[in-house]
């Protein structure tokens, strides 16, 4: 990439390299068998969500801090953040004495508020404001005008590039192949810019994909369009990725250096969550396990060649496994949730369990309110399958024993509701 006053160069890396070596964990590079004998090819993982703050939002959040310690510390900062990148500002200014407002989406699980709180210790003051990073990041700014402070942004920075770089020299440093791809999460931007500007300068060849939620991919909108597109609305169950609108600048270098974007639903996130967890004994959070759940749509491509794929975070709080675990099941066919209306009658249940179930079939909700002189009454009824191809046989044992049904997978308005 050409240099100019609003772009990151390799220098800029190797300096923020230099300065964080002693302060961010080296995170491992390592070579995962499952993943590698599934896709045919070799996989490193590389595992930022072993960083101190379990993310690689310190690397930004310190650098940025750091050169600016002296102003920082006179009038303190203010961030905005879902999370890892407040995790990684309350720890670089209890590292280095600095107060610091930290504005987080109300919708921010729990666990991450908790980790901000322990990380900042004193240092840190927790403000919940909007429903999303953005509405979150709006009144962050407003405080940080009114009041003077310096706000640090969680990835529209050079310095926080730069910063987010450093996981690339670590790869390059480790790896004793030449990487033919790397799978990097994209919310803002902020690694995938840094990780491609020092790869594609080391490493022409090796091609760079980005990987966003369906529900919030404002990068792929952005390049659309040459610009960042404002998203009119989006999913925030990625929090970590769950961005409304690209940077300015991640979008410039994105155009320039990201090789192609591939969107991801959330249920298929999940998947990879689970399948991380299982199989690895990894603990990913959504935004972290994009990377790997990318893997699928690219499975032709990296056949025989060497892949990066990034854990760019491991803050899952353990409270959304149930969630987690339904999403992926709706994902991948094996659950489906109905309005069943039973005829009020005697034998009617017993009718539905031994004629309507297959016998690998299994009732995971069954909520019914009986309806006095009603010939009928609705139950919500949800059914986990055990092979996606269950699924027209049941629909058809549903209408050869007369059981009107509704399927509420396919209304989002009373899925939203009901489920």
């Amino acid at each position: 990439m050409e240099a100019t006053e609003k772009s990151v160069q390799v220098e800029n890396v190797l300096i923020a390299h230099q300065l964080l070596k002693d302060v961010v964990k080296h995170t491992p590079l390592e070579k995962d068998d499952f993943l590698s004998k599934k896709y045919d090819c070799t996989v490193y993982l590389k595992r930022e969500d072993l960083q101190h703050v379990r993310s690689f939002k310190l690397r930004g959040a310190f650098y940025k801090i750091k050169t600016i310690e002296e102003t920082a510390r006179e009038s303190g900062v203010v961030c905005a953040s879902a999370g890892n990148h407040a995790q990684g500002v309350a720890f670089a200014c209890a590292h280095l004495g600095i107060h610091a407002h930290i504005f987080m989406p109300t919708t921010t699980p729990n666990q991450k508020i908790e980790q901000v709180r322990m990380f900042g210790r004193d240092y840190v003051e927790i403000i919940l404001a909007g429903d999303t990073f953005d509405a979150s990041s709006k009144a962050a700014q407003e405080f940080c005008e009114a009041e003077n402070h310096i706000f640090i942004h969680p990835f529209d920075d050079l310095d926080v590039i730069a910063g987010q770089g450093t996981v690339a020299v670590e790869i390059m440093n480790d790896i004793e192949e030449p990487i033919d791809y790397i799978f990097g999460s994209i919310g803002g931007g902020g690694l995938i810019s840094g990780v491609s500007t020092y790869i594609k300068n080391l490493s022409p060849k090796s091609q760079i994909i980005g990987v966003e939620p369906a529900g919030a991919a404002s990068m792929k909108a952005a390049l659309a369009e040459h610009h960042p597109v404002e998203l009119p609305k989006i999913d925030k169950f990625v929090d970590g990725a769950a961005v409304q609108c690209a940077g300015e600048l991640t979008s410039k270098i994105c155009e320039q250096l990201v090789d192609d974007i591939v969107v991801v639903p959330e249920g298929k996130v999940c998947t990879s969550i689970l399948e991380l967890y299982n199989k690895q004994a990894i603990v990913a959070e959504p935004a972290g396990a994009l990377s790997v759940s990318a893997l699928d749509y690219y499975k032709d491509q990296i056949k025989g060649k060497a892949v990066v794929c990034i854990i760019s975070g491991g803050n899952n709080d353990i409270g959304r496994m149930q969630e987690i675990k339904e999403k992926s099941l709706i994902h991948e066919g094996l659950l489906y949730y109905f309005i069943v209306s039973f005829p009020q009658r005697a034998g009617a249940l017993r009718q539905f369990l031994t004629e309507v179930l297959g016998p690998n079939d299994d009732i995971t909700t069954f909520e019914y309110t009986k309806k006095n002189n009603k010939e009928s009454g609705p139950a919500l009824v949800g059914i986990e399958l055990k092979h996606p191809g269950d699924y027209n046989a049941l629909l058809a044992r549903f209408k050869s024993n007369g059981f009107d049904y509704m399927e509420v997978n396919n209304d989002s308005t009373l899925f939203t509701l009901l489920v």
